[in-house]
């Protein structure tokens, strides 16, 4: 449901999708690669329409197969299908598809790249993931031709081979999800666990829009009574929190519950990813409830909570004040007998609200968003390589835990934008793409205010710094023209492993065929849109070169706020550049005052025909 918002949250359909012809032609000739679990080929989102057929020249493409099997006929690949997820519909889902949820129109959902191509490779399976499917399926991506690649699976912990991903070279790649390459596991700094300069991490934030149910019970309304779960279980043979987390029908008695509102807690399950709250819905069909509330546990803060359709009465309370509001009022009005067993249950209905609200917070860093800085390997050795690279917004999915307002749906919303960026700019390399991303995104909201990030406390937000949203919020509409790129190819990427202490050099041989011929002094030589020293020592001079995307000549002026403890010169302090030209800028950085921990800083090249280009900057000062 957070497409049928997210389109003109990002201004597409003014912007980028208007420069390409509308919504019936966002996307078109690109094809963007999902490794994942699978998709739901009938599903309208990804339908084909005979009144608007596909004509777009897929000669890279052309080589791509489409294996049947008992739930995927081969009519599945339809034209919209290339070849044969739950995450497919945000990024090249069809325009113009009705949500409609409890006879509720709640409006039309769009893909971030609608006209754009999808090519499934499963490699998820209901019982496992390997490493191994997953980079089998990367390959195959990759050898089809595909121009964007979503992969919203990943590792749990850094992998003990630096070079297990080096097949993303060649390709667009938009990777994070619980416990992946960015993943969700904020807000513990450093919680980001691949530092792939290769690949595009995407942070998480909410948007402005929201959907708050009410509950009515003694005349007040809640934003966010019934029967708790622990007065309604049958045995008492197991663990309260076991029972609170309603995930288990038997557990539950079935004629004290029918009929009523039941209260769930989020608890230890929801946390490790054991207890969903689709295992709640199924409880309730199972038991015939009015409904259910999943209320905050105050010995686990609060939860994130969006949106979502549910086929069962049921509302989200992810704040631990309101929740407490919510167990009080249970109490006082829940009588007991002498064993506390509850004999009169107070009342209390759930309301739906069918209309949005939009609050003034809007691009708030999700808690759960993992965090910089990056590391190297599995001795947590720091990398001078700045993730995530850029925030986009994230969604939930009742099938996970609940605390998955997440970045497996971020990035599917990163790829159809980098979809869309590749339509406009074919001749594009990948990393071209990434710079234009995070070179021309905002770190502000769009009241011009810094954007804030959740805490570990509940309720708690502070000031966000690049290990939160990297380059910024993107901005679509800037992306397609940015002025300056800066380029990484294949002999880069090489370069930079080369210079990674501790590196394996036979491994990069073998994963590549290539030499460490050309290694760099320092692994921030490469030319990224960022600048990241993970121990600066003294001074030392970072080159980065730029190149001209623009169609005219145009003059830029660079300034620089240096990260604190730290002082910053550019050369040149301005240059003109001619179409497709490049200019080398050098950026001299010492240490005036070692610091604990990093600090932040920018380049800002103004042009003249109004392009901005932000190169962000992360330091760790430690000696003069």
């Amino acid at each position: 449901m957070t497409t049928t918002y997210t389109p003109e949250f990002l201004s597409l359909r003014k912007g980028i999708w208007a420069q390409e012809g509308g919504d019936r032609n966002a996307g078109d000739e690109v094809v963007i690669g999902y490794v994942d679990s699978g998709i739901n080929a009938l599903h309208p989102s990804f339908a084909y329409d005979p009144m608007h057929p596909f004509s777009s020249n897929l000669s890279h493409f052309e080589g791509a197969t489409c294996e049947t099997g008992p739930l995927f006929p081969p009519s599945s690949c339809n034209g919209k299908i290339v070849a044969a997820n739950h995450v497919a519909s945000v990024a090249a889902g069809n325009a113009g598809v009705p949500v409609v949820a409890n006879g509720f129109f709640y409006g039309n959902a769009s893909g971030m790249a609608p006209r754009a191509r999808i090519a499934v490779y499963k490699a998820i399976f209901p019982s496992v993931g390997t490493l191994a499917d997953v980079i089998a399926a990367i390959d195959q991506a990759v050898l089809d031709g595909v121009d964007i690649l979503s992969l919203s699976v990943g590792p749990n912990e850094p992998p003990e081979n630096n070079v297990t991903f080096l097949s993303m070279f060649d390709i667009s790649v938009i990777c994070t999800k619980s416990g992946s390459f960015c993943g969700n596991k904020g807000p513990a700094s450093s919680s980001v666990v691949s530092f792939g300069p290769w690949s595009v991490g995407v942070a998480a934030c909410t948007t402005d829009r929201r959907y708050p149910a009410s509950l009515l019970g003694n005349g007040s309304l809640l934003n966010g009574a019934g029967l708790s779960a622990k007065d309604a279980v049958k045995t008492n043979e197991t663990t309260l929190e076991y029972i609170e987390e309603c995930q288990h029908p038997e557990v539950l008695g079935p004629n004290i519950v029918m009929g009523n509102i039941i209260i769930c807690t989020f608890s230890a399950g929801f946390n490790n990813g054991t207890s969903t709250l689709d295992a709640i819905i199924g409880t309730s069909k199972a038991l015939g409830l009015e409904g259910f509330i999943l209320v905050a546990n105050p010995n686990y803060g609060d939860y994130i909570a969006e949106p979502i359709p549910f086929d069962v009465s049921g509302i989200l309370i992810p704040r631990v004040d309101d929740a407490k509001v919510i167990l009080q009022y249970y109490e006082e009005q829940t009588k007991r007998d002498m064993k506390g067993t509850a004999r009169v249950l107070c009342y209390g209905s759930c309301g739906r609200r069918k209309s949005c609200l939009f609050h003034r917070e809007i691009t708030c860093i999700s808690r759960f968003s993992s965090r910089g800085p990056d590391i190297i390997d599995m001795h947590n050795n720091l990398a001078d390589v700045l993730k995530p690279d850029i925030l986009d917004m994230g969604s939930m999915d009742p099938h996970q835990c609940l605390r998955t307002y997440d970045q497996s749906m971020s990035t599917p919303h990163l790829a159809g934008i980098a979809a869309l960026i590749k339509q406009y700019n074919p001749l594009w390399t990948p990393s071209m793409i990434a710079s234009a991303i995070s070179t021309t995104s905002s770190k502000y909201d769009n009241l011009g205010e810094h954007m804030m990030a959740e805490g570990f406390e509940a309720s708690s937000l502070l000031p966000s710094t690049p290990f939160e949203y990297g380059a910024g919020l993107v901005s679509p509409n800037c992306a397609i023209d940015p002025g300056l790129v800066l380029s990484s190819e294949h002999e880069d990427f090489i370069s930079f492993l080369c210079s990674l202490p501790n590196m394996d050099t036979d491994a990069i041989i073998a994963a590549t065929g290539d030499q460490c011929n050309h290694p760099y002094a320092y692994p921030f030589s490469l030319n990224l849109p960022s600048v990241t020293i993970s121990a600066l020592r003294g001074s030392v001079s970072v080159w980065r070169t730029l190149m001209s995307v623009g169609n005219n000549t145009e003059t830029y002026f660079a300034s620089v706020q240096p990260p604190k403890g730290t002082k910053a010169y550019l050369y040149p302090t301005w240059f003109t550049i001619s179409p497709q030209g490049t200019q080398d800028l050098e950026i001299q950085l010492s240490v005036i005052q070692p610091m604990s921990n990093f600090t932040f800083g920018e380049i800002v090249l103004t042009g003249n025909l109004n392009h901005i280009v932000r190169i962000t900057l992360s330091v760790l000062a430690i000696s003069v």
